[in-house]
């Protein structure tokens, strides 16, 4: 008998000791990619789950795009006014009410919505980027009102903007490297001799293009540990009161290992990396910039760099 009872009370609990599903909401683009440009249209779908019926009291879209500029720990103190200066630029701002308040069945839901992918009056929608101090970004938020005694819900996706630039044709840049070129040196003297010559296919680069080119070792008199190519940001924040400009590495690949073979031609080859690259750009508050380093690494533990800045476009 006990037993039994034992089971009967267990199989009356059960039901109550199921966890609850809550409700869910999902935003569905129509692209896949979520990439897209100025003037699109920009559609997809508010999906709503839920195991029962429920209420709200009213569903809002709401899209932002901005750009947000931050200064680096050595320059907050020179620039303390413009520090607060530092207000996040908004690009887009739309929002729209897609549903009223009203009752919901149990199961999914789905709630279209459209419309076009403008800026706002006297501003441009600049390209989607990652950077350190400078950060351009686009994101589509949902939210549901609730009853008084109800949380509050919401969701928040991010898209991609992708702007296309004037179509510039690059020209090769052909350079040579030795101790007579070095910058920054204190004794040039003291530099083992070498001499690296090579060529930059374009300067101007497009963006779903691979970076190339080649260079060759002709001599060097201290055995080469490495040679590496270094994608470098350079990002520019600016008013009135000053620019604060701070060069970051983006990416470093090794291209050559070990004292490589003289006068034997090495390919320079890189893909930009998304979101962290986009088209160079130059606004009255800020400059987003790229540039190139060939580093060789001798075995000494020396480095010896050369730069190129590159204008990176989308054609």
């Amino acid at each position: 008998q006990w037993l039994s009872l034992k089971k009967s009370v267990s199989l009356l609990l059960a039901p109550c000791l199921t966890p609850r599903m809550g409700i869910e909401i999902d935003l569905q683009l129509k692209r896949a990619d979520k990439i897209y440009r100025a003037g699109d249209t920009f559609a997809g779908v508010v999906a709503i789950s839920n195991k029962d019926a429920f209420s709200h009291q009213g569903i809002t879209l709401t899209l932002d795009g901005n750009v947000s500029l931050q200064l680096s720990a050595k320059s907050v103190g020179l620039f303390e006014a413009f520090y607060n200066s530092l207000k996040p630029i908004q690009l887009i701002s739309f929002s729209l009410e897609v549903q009223k308040g009203t009752k919901l069945p149990g199961g999914v839901t789905e709630i279209p919505f459209e419309f076009p992918l403008k800026a706002k009056p006297g501003q441009t929608l600049y390209e989607t980027y990652h950077g350190v101090f400078v950060n351009i970004q686009y994101t589509l938020r949902c939210d549901m009102k609730r009853g008084a005694f109800s949380k509050d819900l919401n969701k928040t996706i991010e898209f991609i903007v992708e702007a296309e630039t004037e179509n510039v044709q690059g020209k090769p840049v052909e350079f040579k490297i030795s101790p007579a070129t070095l910058e920054n040196t204190r004794e040039r003297t003291k530099v083992p001799d070498f001499l690296v010559e090579g060529r930059i296919d374009q300067a101007t680069c497009s963006i779903v293009k691979p970076f190339t080119g080649e260079l060759v070792v002709v001599r060097s008199e201290a055995p080469i540990k490495s040679i590496e190519l270094q994608l470098v940001r350079v990002e520019t924040c600016g008013c009135l009161e000053g620019h604060a400009k701070d060069a970051t590495e983006i990416q470093n690949i090794q291209i050559a290992e070990g004292d490589v073979c003289r006068n034997l031609p090495i390919p320079l080859y890189m893909i930009f990396p998304r979101l962290f690259t986009c088209p160079t750009l130059a606004t009255d508050n800020f400059k987003v910039e790229f540039e190139v380093n060939v580093v060789m690494v001798l075995k000494s533990g020396e480095l010896i760099t050369e730069n190129f800045p590159i204008k990176l476009i989308r054609s």
